[in-house]
C-alpha cells in the first residue's frame, strides 16, 4: 500500500467507495468531490494498493474558523489554518486491516510537516471515537452540524508547528560580514589597479560601504572591470556616502544573472525620456544605493567601482 494525492480521474472511484461506506443521506455527490479536489487538491489523499487502485481516501477543505459549522463544511477559504475533514472512507473489502488509521496518521504527518495549518477538525459518529483518538484527535462533544439522521460529534487534532534549529534566529540577526570595515576606492594609492587582478576581475570581496553593515555583495574574482556609461539620470537625493558619477564610469560587470551576487537589491523600474527602463542596484541588507544599475530584464549588471566598498584582509 502507498499514499498519494487523488487526481481528478479517480474521483468516480472515490465516490463509489463513499456510497458503499455511508448511508444515502450522508454520502457526498460527485459534484461535492469535484469541488473539494479542485479547491484543495493537496488535501485529498488516497491509499492505493499494489495495483495502484484507490482503496481509501481522506479529503478536506480549509476554514478560518476554529470549530466546524455548516458554513465551514460547505466552503473553502484559501490560506486558512483549519483543515476541515469531510470524509474518510475505506473500500469494504479492505476494512478492518488498519488502513483507516494508517491513512489518518499519514495525513496528519503531511499537514504538520507543511507548517501551514494549526488544526485538523472533523465530525464523526460516537462508535468511531476510538479510531480518531488513536490518531491523536481529542473529543470535543456534540456538533451543531446536522447531516443525515444520526447525531455528530466534533473532534480536533492540534498540529505542532515545525521549529527552526537552535540559534537560527540569532544567526539571521548577525551581519553577513563579521568584519564590516570597508575600504573605499579613493583610499587605494593605485586606484583601480589596486583592486583588480591581471585578468581584470575584482581582487577583493565587494561589500556595502555603509559603516556597520559591510554586507558581502560579491565575492572576489566574479566581476570584470569595464567602462560603462552612467545610468540615465533620475531625480533622487543621494546618500552622503554616494558621490555623483562621472560621464565615463569604471564598473564591475556581473553576468549573466543576479545569482552571481551574494546579496543584491533592486529598485522598481525607472525610465528617463527616450531611454530604456533600468533598475538601480542596492545593498539587500541595509538598502544603501544606488550602487549600480541594470537594464530591466537584462543579463548584465554594473556596480560602480567608486560606490562600493572592498574588504581588505591583513594579509593583503
Amino acid at each position: 500500500m502507498h499514499f498519494r494525492l487523488v487526481p481528478a480521474r479517480h474521483l468516480e472511484r472515490a465516490v463509489a467507495i463513499e456510497q458503499q461506506g455511508f448511508p444515502e443521506d450522508e454520502a457526498a455527490s460527485l459534484q461535492a468531490f469535484q469541488f473539494r479536489q479542485e479547491s484543495a487538491p493537496d488535501l485529498f489523499l488516497g491509499a492505493y494498493n499494489d495495483d495502484d487502485e484507490l482503496i481509501a481516501y481522506v479529503c478536506s477543505t480549509l476554514s478560518d474558523a476554529s470549530s466546524l459549522t455548516h458554513e465551514s463544511m460547505s466552503t473553502h477559504v484559501p490560506g486558512a489554518s483549519s483543515v476541515c475533514i469531510h470524509s474518510i472512507c475505506v473500500a469494504p473489502e479492505y476494512q478492518r486491516q488498519g488502513i483507516a488509521l494508517r491513512l489518518l496518521q499519514e495525513y496528519v504527518t503531511r499537514c504538520e510537516s507543511s507548517g501551514a495549518y494549526e488544526r485538523i477538525l472533523l465530525i464523526t459518529h460516537e462508535p468511531l471515537r476510538p479510531l480518531y483518538e488513536k490518531a491523536g484527535f481529542e473529543w470535543l462533544g456534540p456538533s451543531h452540524v446536522v447531516h443525515g439522521s444520526k447525531p455528530w460529534f466534533e473532534m480536533r487534532r492540534t498540529l505542532a508547528r515545525p521549529q527552526p534549529p537552535p540559534g537560527v534566529f540569532e544567526a539571521l540577526q548577525r551581519p553577513s560580514n563579521p568584519d564590516p570595515s570597508s575600504t573605499r576606492l579613493d583610499s587605494f594609492p593605485g586606484g583601480i589597479a589596486d583592486v583588480s587582478l591581471p585578468d581584470s576581475t575584482n581582487k577583493f570581496d565587494i561589500i556595502c560601504p555603509r559603516p556597520g553593515c559591510g554586507s558581502i555583495i560579491l565575492k572576489s574574482g566574479v566581476a570584470k572591470l569595464t567602462e560603462a556609461p552612467v545610468a540615465p539620470s533620475v531625480q533622487m537625493e543621494l546618500h552622503p556616502l554616494l558621490t555623483a558619477l562621472p560621464e565615463s564610469n569604471s564598473c564591475w560587470l556581473v553576468t549573466p544573472s543576479p545569482m552571481e551576487f551574494e546579496n543584491i537589491g533592486f529598485s522598481r523600474p525607472v525610465q528617463s525620456p527616450g531611454e530604456e527602463k533600468i533598475k538601480f542596484l542596492a545593498c539587500a541588507e541595509c538598502d544603501l544605493g544606488p550602487l549600480g544599475h541594470c537594464k530591466e530584464g537584462g543579463t548584465e549588471f554594473w556596480l560602480s567601482c567608486s560606490r562600493v566598498g572592498y574588504r581588505v584582509s591583513q594579509s593583503d
